[in-house]
């Protein structure tokens, strides 16, 4: 009798549910105007810590200048003539006095300009974002407000107020839109907020940061529950 053989797939691992996260919408003057359903897409994923941290420690190593150089033995000034015979001395032989070997003589092995980036998939970055904010978002330091609109001129003055009234201290991320000029203009002179356009937000400058600060217009796919 002849037997049958099935061949199975490999079974993926069950996805973790997302998580419902709420935060309470105010304005500029701390008055609460309801509550926002945070989407689980962004906010709710189970924090990937491997891939944080990679993507993390790759978006550092692309800021390094790498820009270091030392010269090496052909590039040091001098040494043309050979410094001592070839022959009689009792002295091993010599052809330069450039040499490594040699006070002032070029480096071997030295630097030399290169780039630290590192080659980082699209859907690990992806990641990395999505688990930096719902980090954030389970421990509850998210805040949003409806605009920045209401100020008609810059002041630090009324940023370190409306700071204030919204309860928010340690280092803040201000996620800003490209028409609030007056918002970033108001923010800039405070070494403790540090503002970025939505299209821009990161995983690191995420983490980098005690609270995040959205607007209507800069929180990803915002609810808002009337």
């Amino acid at each position: 009798m002849s037997e049958v053989f099935t061949l199975r797939g490999p079974i993926k691992k069950d996805r973790p549910e997302l998580l419902q996260h709420w935060v309470t919408r105010r304005s500029l003057a701390g008055v609460e105007l309801g509550p926002v359903e945070l989407e689980p897409t962004f906010f709710g994923v189970t924090p990937n810590m491997a891939v944080m941290h990679q993507v993390v420690k790759a978006q550092l190593a692309a800021k390094r200048s790498g820009t270091q150089s030392t010269k090496t033995r052909k590039e040091v000034r001098g040494g043309g003539k050979k410094p001592f015979n070839q022959k009689g001395t009792g002295g091993a032989r010599q052809g330069t006095i450039r040499a490594p070997h040699y006070p002032g003589g070029g480096i071997a092995l030295g630097p030399k300009p290169r780039s630290y980036e590192q080659k980082t998939p699209k859907k690990m970055i992806r990641l990395a974002l999505y688990s930096a904010l719902s980090d954030r978002a389970s421990m509850a330091r998210i805040a949003i407000v409806d605009s920045f609109d209401v100020w008609s001129e810059p002041k630090t003055k009324d940023a370190i107020t409306a700071m204030t009234a919204l309860g928010l201290e340690g280092k803040i991320l201000v996620v800003l839109g490209r028409d609030d000029e007056t918002a970033i203009r108001s923010f800039r002179n405070l070494k403790n907020i540090k503002t970025i356009d939505a299209g821009e937000l990161n995983a690191y400058d995420v983490l980098d940061c005690d609270w995040l600060l959205f607007t209507d217009a800069t929180l990803p796919t915002a609810k808002v529950i009337a």
